[in-house]
């Protein structure tokens, strides 16, 4: 198993507490690539997998594409009906990723996640971006998770946590108050802001 397929399990794996019996992946699939790194900025787009895939150079399993975006079956599922909103450009990481083409993206999750939860029985999904190494991005071109959920199925260890309440002090003012200020500096905020976007607070 390659390096990358191998750190990808062991993210997986931490947030999982019980690994679904996988079905045996055909042999139209989806390979791991110099996409599968931690270091997004040494990507290029002629070794990403998912640029790979968009031209046709590497095979998947398509379940939907348009102008802006392409939906495939993930090779190493969670779940049964797995898949993944892929953007056509490639773009390492969602911030990177212009507004207008993640709207895309998201707009397209109703519609693809009805089919998927028709086709698999399932009555709830899972919506993930892992964005970065620590969050378990593994391929650095941006890409929505839609994972099919059953009741009872244990698939996040992190679903048994308890969570701790938000306590309103002036810690939590603070931290609150220095992300409306990032937020203002960002360099599209005058963009979303045109968009009809604003920020609470200020």
């Amino acid at each position: 198993m390659e390096a990358s397929a191998l750190r990808r399990l062991a993210v997986l794996s931490s947030h999982i507490r019980s690994n679904p019996v996988a079905e045996s992946v055909p042999a139209q699939s989806v390979f791991a690539s110099a996409c599968a790194s931690s270091e997004p900025q040494e990507i290029q787009e002629d070794d990403c997998v998912f640029c790979k895939i968009i031209r046709g150079q590497s095979p998947a399993l398509k379940i939907y594409e348009d102008d802006v975006c392409l939906c495939i079956l993930d090779v190493n599922p969670l779940s049964q009906g797995h898949c993944l909103v892929i953007p056509k450009q490639h773009f390492s990481s969602l911030e990177a990723t212009p507004p207008a083409v993640v709207a895309a993206m998201c707009s397209k999750v109703p519609l693809i996640s009805k089919a998927v939860k028709k086709a698999t029985g399932c009555d709830s999904f899972n919506l993930l971006v892992n964005n970065g190494a620590a969050a378990g991005q593994v391929i650095f071109h941006t890409h929505i998770h839609i994972i099919p959920r059953k009741a009872s199925d244990c698939l996040w260890a992190s679903e048994s946590l308890r969570r701790r309440k938000l306590k309103l002090d002036q810690e939590a003012a603070r931290l609150a108050h220095s992300i409306r200020e990032r937020l203002q500096s960002l360099d599209n905020f005058e963009d979303m802001k045109s968009q009809g976007t604003s920020v609470i607070g200020t």
